[in-house]
Parts: structure tokens; sequence; C-alpha cells
């Protein structure tokens, strides 16, 4: 099926019609009606390849937040939300906008697809140093509140290993995401529903691989003074030379200036879910929230992610910014609208939250298959984290709903503004609702509850 969308614009002047403008856009693909049988054909490989990824970025959390650097210095414990968030304020934020170019037809054209990837990696690239060094002075701002000191040597040492893994994980993340978007779209896929779960399977991992090989590295060489802040003025110099190539594109010139608030926003709620981390992961009560943290909180931002990119690609496609389509008209929908009605965002809002539970208890299998975590998979456990993932999922898919109308309302582009809080609530929400899970958990067995492996 071929799809012809014909838009027209009309001057007037008084009440007279003095000219228009005409654009017909044709997308040979177009924006098909799917089933839930082919959201679900095409979620769930990439799905729970993600969810593998966060398994095994669990894994690792686990082992690293053993190690020297994190039981000497443990505010990295709060970079740790912080920059696997980035993953949802940039890389799905990323994934989104090209998905949304690639699905209206904006990236047939060689020239624009290979300009609208340079601009955009040059974004991300200036975002992630700005972020990544605004999240490690928000790490030692909590420090300095809770022990009334800063020691200038780790702090500085917490800067560098900051933004030195935002930025190579932006650049590395940005690159994948471009590739897939342009992969998909040309075998016919929606690009929607296999890049953010891609950039989820290998964000976690890889950036925190990054975090605990370059702050364990640097905190070896923390007697050499100068080199943290060599490290971070060689990035802050670079800034200028990635806002130049940003500006060569006006819709990315204009998130340069106009994307900041949430991605910023969303850092800092992503720094109040690691402080949570930072107090619990080395309480025993807690054995094994370093484990399950990347998961249930991976999980819920990929989930979400998706879900506002499809609702995001549908008002591009069936509307203009500022008005809400007709079967998108009400402006704050009750959590019937946004579940239990016909269209194609309420049911693939379904398939979604329908994916958690088999999701989570597969996730949750790996793990103690692999030996991950301190805790035995109860049955009390299991109900617990069940129940907090879905709870999680369903406000998450809720609060999507929501923002991106909301965001289109005021004319706003939600690939740009919608993920970044969505992801960051995420983390916080799952954060907190699996530490409430342990509590229950020792509430109910107490001294009977044995280490998993």
């Amino acid at each position: 099926m071929v799809v012809t969308q014909l838009q027209l614009e009309l001057c007037f002047r008084g009440k007279k019609l003095r000219g228009f403008t005409c654009k017909l856009t044709r997308s040979p693909h177009g924006f098909l009606p799917e089933t839930s049988f082919s959201i679900v054909s095409q979620l769930f490989v990439p799905f729970f390849l993600a969810g593998l990824g966060l398994v095994v970025a669990g894994l690792l959390m686990e082992v690293v937040h053993h190690w020297e650097v994190f039981k000497t210095i443990t505010e990295v414990f709060i970079l740790v939300p912080a920059l696997l968030g980035l993953k949802g304020n940039l890389e799905m934020t990323l994934a989104s906008r090209l998905s949304t170019a690639a699905n209206t037809g904006q990236m047939d054209d060689p020239h624009e697809q290979w300009k609208m990837a340079t601009c955009n990696l040059a974004l991300i690239q200036t975002q992630a140093t700005v972020v990544g060094l605004l999240a490690a002075v928000v790490a030692v701002l909590f420090k300095a509140v809770a022990k009334g000191y800063v020691e200038l040597n780790q702090a500085a040492m917490l800067c560098a290993s900051s933004v030195t893994t935002a930025f190579i994980a932006a650049l590395s993340l940005g690159l994948v995401m471009i590739g897939v978007i342009v992969g998909a779209r040309k075998v016919g896929i929606n690009p929607d529903n296999v890049a953010t779960p891609i950039a989820a399977s290998l964000g976690d991992l890889i950036t925190l691989s990054l975090l605990a090989g370059i702050s364990s590295t640097l905190f070896k060489y923390m007697d050499v003074s100068y080199l943290s802040p060599v490290i971070c003025a060689v990035f802050i110099v670079m800034i200028p030379l990635w806002v130049a190539i940003a500006k060569q594109s006006p819709p990315i010139a204009e998130v340069l200036k106009s994307g900041w608030q949430p991605v910023i926003v969303a850092m800092t709620i992503s720094s109040i879910g690691g402080l949570i981390l930072n107090k619990t992961v080395t309480k025993p009560d807690f054995e094994g929230m370093a484990v399950f943290t990347p998961v249930i909180n991976g999980v819920g931002g990929n989930l979400v992610a998706i879900q506002a990119s499809r609702i995001s690609t549908f008002l591009h496609f069936w509307s203009m910014p500022g008005v809400l389509p007709y079967k998108m008209r009400q402006h704050w929908p009750n959590p019937c609208t946004t579940f239990f009605t016909s269209g194609v965002n309420s049911k693939s809002a379904r398939v979604l939250i329908l994916l958690v539970i088999p999701g989570h208890l597969v996730f949750l299998y790996t793990v103690h298959v692999l030996q991950g975590g301190h805790i035995s998979l109860t049955f009390s456990f299991v109900s617990f984290y069940l129940i907090a993932a879905l709870l999680q999922v369903g406000i998450l898919l809720y609060v999507a709903d929501l923002i991106v109308r909301l965001m289109w309302r005021k004319g706003l582009d939600p690939d740009n503004f919608s993920i970044p809080y969505l992801t960051a609530l995420g983390d916080l929400l799952g954060t907190g609702l699996l530490a409430l899970c342990f509590l229950l958990v020792w509430a109910i067995n107490g001294p009977q509850m044995k280490p998993g492996n």
C-alpha cells in the first residue's frame, strides 16, 4: 500500500486568499496499520536480546561493585543510573528522532541521510559531554552535603570518569543506532520497534563497562594530580567543534538550543535513583540490588521508549505540531483510553505490558542460572518483583501517553522532549520499587532468607 499525504498551507491577507503552498508526500512503504501479532513479531527478538544484555550488565554490576574504587569512592554508584540513563536521554532520543524521520521519508535521500546522521552525532556528543560533567558535579554535591567536605582529587576523578564514559558510550551507541535504523528501513521493518531495544541491549553493558574500567584506571593514577583535570579540559575544549557541526542542520540547531532542559532534569531524577542505590547496595539486607537494578530499570525504560517513539511517529504522520489528530483528541486521557481502545497506540501499549511478566521471568531465570545476586529466587521475591515491574511499566506507559500529547500540544517534538523524562522516571521507579521488594522480602522471610550463590 502506498500512502500519499497532501499538506496544504493557505495564506490570507484580511479575508482574501492571497496564495497557498502545496506539499505532496508519497511514501512507498506507508504507515501501515499493525496487528498485535506484527508488533510482537518485530519486538520479540530485539526485546529479549536487550533483556539478556541488561542481565549481563547486572552481573557485571554485581562484580564491579566490590572493586576498590567503588568501595573507596561510593559516589560512583550515584553516577551509575545517571550515566546509564544517558541511553534514554541521548541514544533512545536519537533513535526515536531518526525513526520518525525514516518513517516519514526524510531519510530516503542519501545526502539528507548523511547530513542528518553527522549532525545528530555531533548533537549527542555535545550533550553527552555536558551532562556527563553535570552528573559528576551532582554526585560530588551529594557527597558534600552528606559528609560536609569535598576531596578535590576524588571530585576531579569522578568528573573525568563520568565525562569520558559518557562521550565514548554516546559515540559508539550513536553509530550503532544510525546503522540499525537505516538497515531496518531498507528491509521494511518499522525502526520504532527495533532501534530502542537494540540501544538497550548494548547501552547499559557498554556504559557500565566503560565506567568501571575508566574509574578504576583513574583511581590507580589519582596521585597524578593533573591527569583528571586535563582529561576534563580536553573534552570541554571539543564542545565548540560539535556545536558547529550540529548547527549545519536547522532542526538539530533548534534542539541544541531548546533540548537541554529535559536532558538535565532527567539526569537529576536518575541521580536520585543513584542515591537510593548508593544507600542500599552495600547493605547486607539488600544483597542482590546490584544485579537486578539494571534489569528492572532497563526493561521499563526500553518498553516506554518504544511506546513514546511509536506515538510520536503517529503524530508526525497524521498531524501538525500544536494540534492533536482526531483519534487522539483527548488532552488528558484516562488509563482505559491508553490501554483498552482499538487504536494502534493502545494496541501497542497492551502488547508491551503483556511482555513484562514473561520477559522478566526469563531474565530472572537467566540470572539464577548464571548465579547472579545473593538472594534466592523465592516465591515471595519473584511475586513482589513481578508486581513491581508491572506497576513500573503500567505507570510509565500511561505517563508516556500524557507527556507525548502534552508536548505535541505545546508545539514541542516528543522525540526530543519526552523520552528523557520517561526513562529517568523509569530509573527512579525501578530502583525505588526494587528496594521496596527487598524490604518486603526481608520482613517476610527475615533470617530464613538464604543466599542465591
